[in-house]
């Protein structure tokens, strides 16, 4: 690994800037109708629980990363394909976030671009981030973090101020009672985009302070958590409960819609800023979390070749994993949360610690 070290504020950029990522544009927990915000809530409480379950595993292997404790925990002939399933996740989870980035730009501005060019444009400046490596993208991340919330801020101070607002779209309040909320909460906002905090399991041994790595994290989580929420509720206040089911990008609606006076309108711009910073960033740390744990594997360290090709693999699974924007979307709401996120985000974790648990106790 390299002998770098990132401080507590950076790690809470990342994580806040990762979290948000996509989530934040393209909505999350919308099957909950008007009651998506609580929803983001109850999923953000069982991110927290996960979150220490990451790390107590971190403070039993402060060295290195998952996909290096994992053959110790298992053994070689269990852990290593384990570990290589987590690189191909990484990688695949973070095409689909290209995937989003490339839709959201064709959609909204590039319309006459085809989508492949923007996604390698992107995927270039983003192995350059990989190979300079975690600590300068940590210090980027810090000022992206500033430029991101200040986006957010104005985007909200705006649709206020154009009087969009109407509260009693969020009415009434569990009208279905509580198994809509739950069923959307377990395992769609659950696993995303909380679950995906997962990747940061490749980062820890990076801090200069392990000991801060608990706080940082759950704090990061919480913040999201009702960011997020208060999102969710404004787009529902804004457009209504269907116009958010069936929008692609709820929060670019929403914002599309603000006219101030006759010189203030199409703030468009604001939202898309908001998308291209935490996608970058979203898409970083997961292929980086490829590249250190292809290294590990292969007890190299880490090279530009290697570099290339989870980056060149990202590309194409972004261009391959789904014929058009609704298959895409379908695959990740319906299919990913069940079949890839709850195995990788909960189950081999929750095996991971219970096996750690049992062999400590034992020893003791």
């Amino acid at each position: 690994m390299e002998k770098v070290k990132i401080n507590p504020f950076q790690m809470f950029s990342l994580i806040i800037l990762f979290e948000l990522g996509s989530a934040v544009v393209v909505g999350v927990g919308v099957n909950a109708k008007q009651d998506a915000w609580i929803a983001i809530l109850i999923g953000m409480l069982g991110g927290m629980v996960l979150f220490c379950i990451y790390h107590y595993l971190f403070r039993q292997y402060p060295d290195l990363p998952l996909t290096g404790y994992i053959p110790k925990v298992f053994g070689k002939i269990i852990g290593y394909p384990l570990a290589v399933i987590y690189i191909l996740y990484f990688i695949y989870i973070a095409s689909r976030v290209l995937r989003d980035l490339g839709s959201l730009l064709v959609i909204s501005t590039l319309t006459q671009t085809p989508y492949l060019v923007i996604n390698l444009l992107v995927i270039f400046i983003i192995a350059y981030a990989n190979y300079l490596g975690i600590e300068p993208f940590a210090r980027a991340g810090e000022i992206f973090f500033f430029f991101f919330i200040f986006f957010l801020l104005s985007s909200n101070i705006f649709i206020f101020a154009s009087g969009l607002v109407k509260p009693e779209n969020l009415l009434p309040i569990l009208e279905d009672g509580w198994k809509p909320v739950l069923k959307t909460a377990f395992p769609l906002t659950f696993t995303f985009p909380f679950g995906e905090v997962i990747v940061f399991t490749m980062l820890m041994p990076y801090l200069n302070r392990p000991d801060s790595n608990l706080k940082t994290g759950l704090f990061s989580i919480l913040v999201c958590g009702f960011i997020l929420s208060y999102i969710s509720a404004i787009d529902i206040a804004v457009l209504g409960t269907k116009m958010v089911q069936t929008s692609i990008f709820p929060l670019l609606e929403t914002v599309s819609k603000v006219t101030i006076g006759d010189f203030l309108q199409r703030l468009d711009a604001l939202v898309i800023s908001i998308l291209v910073i935490g996608c970058f960033v979203k898409i970083s740390i997961f292929t980086y979390a490829a590249v250190i744990g292809t290294a590990n594997l292969i007890k190299k360290r880490k090279h530009p070749a290697i570099v290339s090709v989870i980056c060149l693999l990202t590309l194409a699974a972004s261009h391959f994993n789904a014929e058009n924007i609704q298959e895409h979307l379908y695959i990740g709401l319906k299919i990913v949360p069940v079949y890839l996120h709850l195995p990788l985000q909960t189950g081999i974790p929750l095996l991971l610690f219970i096996v750690v648990l049992f062999r400590k106790k034992r020893k003791n």
